[in-house]
C-alpha cells in the first residue's frame, strides 16, 4: 500500500522523547514551526525518568569551575518553579559538616587547594564550603528561594537521625522536580501547539535528499512502516545519540558521548522531616537522601561507566551496598540492603570531554550543528534536567538561520499544563479539590494536585463518589485517571502509568499492576473498534 505520508514535509523532526527532545519540540512548535517527534519507547523511558528528581544548580560543579553552567541552572530554578508549581517545589538541603570531609581528587579546586594548602591533605575546609554556598546563593539572582543558614544539629530535628559527631550543618535551597511528568507535560504542550508526538515509533533511517531529510519510521507495536520529509533534523536520542549518528544516519563524526550510569535506591522512610540531606563521603563523592513519596527515602546517586546504550542500566548489588554504606556513615541507624524497597538506574549521556573519571565528566550540554551538506542536522550531547529549557532555546537559536519566519523565544514564564497557579498555591488547590469532591482523602487530593495541578478537576469531572471514577486499581489510582493518561499523556501500558506518570508502583502489588495492564489493553481495543466503526 502506498505511504500516504511520504510526500508530507515538516519543518523539524526530533528523534528522542526525553526531556531535551520534548523541550525542543515544544519550543519549536510555539514558534510556529511544524514539528514531529518520534520516541522508540515511552516518553521519558530512559534517562529522563531516572534522575535524582532535583532542579538544582549543581553545587559540586563549582569545584570544577563550571560557573556558566551553575549560574544558568540557578537562574532557571526559579523560572521553572513559576511555570510548574504542581510538579516542582522548593526544598531545603542539609549539608552536615565535619573536619574530615574531602574533595573528589580530580577537581580543579582540589588541585589548587592541595598546591597552596598541602597540610589540608585533600580535606574540605568549612570556609571553602561557606564560600561555595555564598556563590550558590548569589550567582543566580535568587528571589523566591531562601538563602543559606547554619544549623546547630544538637538542637534541631534535622540532627536527630544523624550520628552525634555531626554537630553543625549548612542549610541551603534547591528544588524538587517530578522528572517523568516534566517530560510528559512538555510533550502535551508541544502537541497542543501543533506538534505530532509519536511514541513507540523508531526512526529506521534518515538520509539527506537535497535540502530535505527523508525519514523512515517503524511502529514498534504493529511493524507498520511510514515515511516523511523534514527541513531539519534534531538528534536528541540521549544515550543513543552516537548510535543514531553512525547507524541510523550513517554519518561519520569525531564527537562522542560518555555513558555514565547513575543508580539510586529507595528505602523505607529514614527520617520524619521534609528536608533533604547532602552527604559528602570519605572518597570525595556526594549523595543525597531525599524524602520520597511520603513514606520512603530516595538515596543516590552513583557514577559508573556504562559501556553499551543497548544494555538496560540496573542498580548492581555492589552499587546498592555502596549507597547503604555511604548513608550509614551519617545515619545513627545503619542503612542496610534489607531496607531497600526499589532501585532504579539511568544512563547520563555526557559529552565526552576526555575527563579521567565519570564523576569529573562535564554536565554541560554541547549542540553540534552540521549544515554544510544540505539539510541541517543538530546533534544534542549531554545536558541536565534543570537547563532543559535553555538547551531548547539554544537549539532553536542554532537552527534560526534556516527558519527566518520562526518567531522569537517564548517559553520563559509560560506555564506547563496544570501549572497556571501561584508557586504557593498548592494547599489552596488541595482544599478546593476536597470541597468539590468530599470523598477524596487529603493525601489523595494532594497527590492529584501534585501530578495534575489545576487540571485535577478535569479528571474528576462530575463524580459524586469514588465509584464514579471507574475501576479502582489500588493506591487511589482509578479508571478516570488512567483514561486521562491514555487520552492526553500518551500512556499505553501499565508501566507507563505506575512507574513514570506516577510512582504508584511502589504501593501496588504485581497482581494489581497486571490487572491494570489488562484493562488498558481492553480500553485500547475498544477505542480501536470505535475508530473503525466511525471510519
Amino acid at each position: 500500500m502506498p505511504d500516504a505520508n511520504a510526500d508530507r514535509i515538516v519543518d523539524l523532526f526530533v528523534i528522542g522523547g526525553g526531556i531535551n527532545g520534548c523541550g525542543i519540540a515544544r519550543d519549536a512548535a510555539g514558534r510556529g514551526l511544524s514539528v514531529e517527534l518520534a520516541e522508540m519507547n515511552d516518553l521519558a523511558s530512559a534517562t529522563s525518568s531516572a534522575s535524582t528528581k532535583l532542579f538544582h544548580g549543581g553545587l559540586r560543579y563549582l569545584e570544577y569551575f563550571e560557573i556558566r553552567l551553575v549560574r544558568e541552572a540557578l537562574i532557571e530554578r526559579e523560572t521553572l518553579l513559576r511555570a510548574m508549581p504542581h510538579i516542582s517545589w522548593p526544598m531545603r538541603f542539609v549539608l552536615p559538616y565535619h573536619k574530615d570531609m574531602r574533595f573528589e581528587g580530580e577537581t580543579p579546586a582540589s588541585r589548587i587547594l592541595n598546591l597552596v594548602m598541602p597540610w589540608m591533605k585533600g580535606r574540605r575546609p568549612a570556609w571553602l564550603i561557606r564560600l561555595g554556598l555564598f556563590l550558590y546563593d548569589h550567582l543566580g539572582g535568587r528571589k523566591i528561594l531562601p538563602g543559606t543558614t547554619m544549623l546547630d544539629l544538637t538542637r534541631v530535628p534535622e540532627g536527630l537521625p544523624l550520628k552525634d559527631k555531626f554537630a553543625r550543618a549548612f542549610e541551603y535551597s534547591d528544588c524538587w522536580i517530578e522528572d517523568s511528568r516534566l517530560v510528559v507535560l512538555n510533550a502535551r504542550d508541544a502537541a497542543a501547539r501543533g506538534a505530532v508526538i509519536r511514541t513507540r515509533t523508531k526512526v529506521q533511517s534518515a538520509e539527506r535528499v537535497g535540502d530535505l531529510w527523508r525519514i523512515t519510521l517503524v511502529d514498534q507495536e504493529t511493524g507498520h512502516r511510514s515515511s516523511l520529509r523534514a527541513r531539519a533534523l534534531v538528534n536528541a536520542a540521549g544515550p543513543w545519540v552516537k548510535d543514531v549518528i553512525s547507524g541510523t544516519l550513517r554519518l561519520n563524526s569525531t564527537e562522542g558521548v560518555r555513558l555514565v550510569r547513575g543508580s539510586h535506591i529507595v528505602t523505607k522512610r529514614l527520617f520524619d522531616h521534609d528536608k533533604c540531606y547532602f552527604f559528602q563521603g570519605a572518597d570525595g563523592r556526594i549523595i543525597f537522601a531525599i524524602p520520597y513519596e511520603n513514606d520512603f527515602t530516595l538515596i543516590g546517586t552513583t557514577d559508573a561507566e556504562h559501556q553499551d546504550a543497548s544494555q538496560k542500566p540496573e542498580c548492581t548489588p555492589e552499587e546498592a551496598a555502596y549507597l547503604c554504606r555511604f548513608a550509614s556513615e551519617y545515619f545513627k541507624v545503619p542503612v542496610t540492603t534489607d531496607d531497600i524497597v526499589w532501585t532504579y538506574s539511568g544512563v547520563r549521556p555526557l559529552y565526552d570531554d576526555g575527563a579521567k573519571s565519570a564523576t569529573a565528566a562535564t554536565r554541560d550540554y554541547v549542540l553540534s550543528l552540521d549544515d554544510t551538506n544540505g539539510a541541517p542536522l543538530l546533534n544534542v550531547f549531554g545536558g541536565k534536567i534543570t537547563t532543559y529549557r535553555k538547551l531548547a532555546e539554544a537549539a532553536l537559536a542554532k537552527l534560526a538561520p534556516h527558519f527566518p519566519g520562526a518567531t522569537d523565544g517564548w517559553t520563559a514564564g509560560v506555564a506547563l499544563p496544570g501549572g497556571d497557579f501561584p508557586v504557593d498555591g498548592v494547599e489552596g488547590l488541595v482544599i478546593g479539590l476536597q470541597r468539590g469532591y468530599p470523598f477524596l482523602s487529603t493525601s489523595w487530593a494532594r497527590r492529584l494536585v501534585r501530578a495534575y495541578g489545576s487540571e485535577a478537576v478535569d479528571i474528576l469531572g462530575d463524580a459524586r463518589e469514588a465509584g464514579d471514577l471507574g475501576p479502582d486499581f489500588g493506591a487511589t489510582l482509578t479508571g478516570a485517571e488512567v483514561r486521562w493518561q491514555m487520552n492526553r499523556e500518551f500512556a499505553r501500558e501499565a508501566a507507563d502509568v505506575v512507574w513514570r506518570r506516577t510512582r504508584l508502583g511502589l504501593r501496588m502489588s504485581e497482581a494489581q499492576i497486571a490487572a491494570l495492564d489488562d484493562w488498558m489493553k481492553q480500553e485500547r481495543r475498544s477505542a480501536g473498534a470505535r475508530a473503525v466503526a466511525k471510519g
